[in-house]
């Protein structure tokens, strides 16, 4: 039996086959989930047989591990920061292939919503990136300094996800049938307006917030953790 995660010299041959089961199955997991999928379907799909999927991945569960790895890299290496430049090489990459990048998001968000154990390496790796990069971005002094930078990268990660699989209705509002390049530039301006200037004219609002957030740590009847 081949390799399921590495390719050696006696695999080479078999790569080009490999790969279309692989993609096929990223598909039809991100689109039926993994349950509902089975290998049958994946090899219709990569127009092989289903014994060529078992002899090169020995079954659908490591067929499933070679797929998290394969978009969980692609998704980190198109983390290229915050700077202008990469963010302009993100949107070249989106605008590029948008239909392989929201299949790939589709895939994150799939196994999110599955919580397989793939969903915590996903989570992780994007939210520790999120992280650094502002905490590199604050000492540097491109981004002002916030009162949790964990917590900011979470945000940070969800704003991205959620303009990225917008569903139709919300594109509809703006004139789009789905999310895409298209739906992507009009939120662009506006989401980078409020990262860059704010919202609110003061910080009323703010300190509002803060006073009643502060109250619900120091009562008795907080959940646990919440003054961790």
């Amino acid at each position: 039996m081949s390799s399921t995660r590495g390719e050696g010299a006696g695999a080479s041959a078999d790569l080009t086959a490999q790969a279309k089961i692989r993609n096929a199955a990223i598909a039809h997991f991100a689109r039926d989930g993994f349950q509902k999928t089975n290998v049958r379907t994946i090899a219709a799909t990569a127009g092989v047989s289903p014994g060529l999927v078992i002899h090169h991945f020995g079954s659908k569960e490591n067929l499933r591990a070679v797929c998290d790895d394969h978009v969980l890299h692609i998704l980190t290496e198109r983390a290229h920061g915050t700077s202008p430049a990469g963010m302009q090489a993100l949107f070249g990459q989106y605008q590029s292939d948008p239909e392989e990048y929201h299949l790939h998001i589709r895939y994150m968000m799939r196994a999110i919503e599955e919580d397989t154990p793939a969903a915590t390496t996903f989570v992780n790796t994007l939210v520790d990136g999120s992280e650094q990069i502002l905490r590199d971005g604050i000492a540097e002094g491109s981004l002002r300094p916030s009162s949790d930078v964990r917590a900011l990268a979470v945000l940070s990660v969800l704003i991205s996800l959620a303009t990225l699989t917008a569903p139709p209705p919300l594109a509809r509002t703006l004139g789009f049938e789905q999310a895409g390049p298209g739906l992507l530039q009009r939120l662009g301006p506006p989401m980078l307006e409020i990262f860059t200037h704010g919202m609110y004219a003061d910080d009323s609002i703010l300190k509002a917030a803060q006073a009643v957030w502060h109250g619900a740590q120091e009562s008795p009847q907080s959940p646990k953790g919440m003054n961790d």
